[in-house]
């Protein structure tokens, strides 16, 4: 889903970039109106079944610690479809659903995939390593401005546009490793994935821009339905 991520966020008082977040606990989540496929009931389920799934996924990896995912629903009517991982205050994984896409899921698996995706997000340490990425790279564009005569200013712009460059190098790889723990993970909480991944079909292929932040639709597919294979399941 498209990723927006925030460094420190705390649950109930969430405020990342300059949008504040007004969110609910899933367990707690409730709909005032009668538009969505998947029930409240039906998306509770899934927040817990994939969430303790992943807890287990992120607990046999040594090099992660902090393992106890936190699901919420953005209250935002006005948000559109979107699912994000970021941390919160004291460094655990927190996944937020906006309404407009649980109401745009079909049904329970593609609700699971796309949450066990965003869980995969955080147990691949994927906000360290972009973080990592954008400090080495803002680094080495900053000494080559300096190398090439630039003054300060110069040096900072070059650090910015180094930063940028750096987040985002890698950034369609991660999506396609989160989309094949995301699989296992799907799978492993009792859902379909190949089902869940059709949630590709009615959102925008974003084609193979560079730089971009997603691979396209169709490689994302791939990668689900070769994960699939390798479980054990073909339909």
């Amino acid at each position: 889903m498209r990723r927006l991520i925030c460094l420190i966020l705390p649950l109930l008082l969430a405020a990342c970039s300059a949008n504040s977040l007004r969110v609910q606990p899933a367990t707690e989540w409730a709909q005032e109106a009668r538009e969505f496929k998947a029930e409240a009931q039906v998306f509770q389920q899934v927040s817990q079944q994939v969430g303790e799934q992943a807890r287990k996924e992120c607990l046999r990896r040594s090099n992660v610690t902090n393992c106890e995912f936190t699901i919420l629903v953005d209250l935002n009517p006005n948000a559109e479809a979107n699912a994000f991982q970021t941390l919160d205050n004291e460094d655990q994984p927190v996944i937020i659903f906006t309404r407009a896409l649980i109401e745009s899921a079909n049904n329970a698996d593609e609700l699971a995939f796309v949450m066990g995706h965003e869980a995969a997000h955080h147990i691949l340490r994927h906000i360290p390593r972009q973080s990592r990425n954008a400090r080495d790279s803002a680094a080495i564009f900053g000494e080559l401005a300096r190398l090439g005569g630039a003054d300060g200013a110069g040096i900072e712009e070059a650090q910015r546009l180094g930063a940028e460059v750096g987040a985002q190098v890698y950034i369609k790889d991660f999506e396609l490793e989160a989309d094949q723990l995301g699989t296992i993970i799907t799978y492993n909480a009792g859902y379909n994935p190949l089902i869940g991944a059709k949630y590709f079909d009615r959102i925008p292929d974003p084609g193979d821009q560079f730089l971009g932040t997603h691979p396209p639709n169709a490689q994302r597919v791939k990668m689900v339905k070769d994960t699939a294979r390798q479980l054990g399941l073909t339909q």
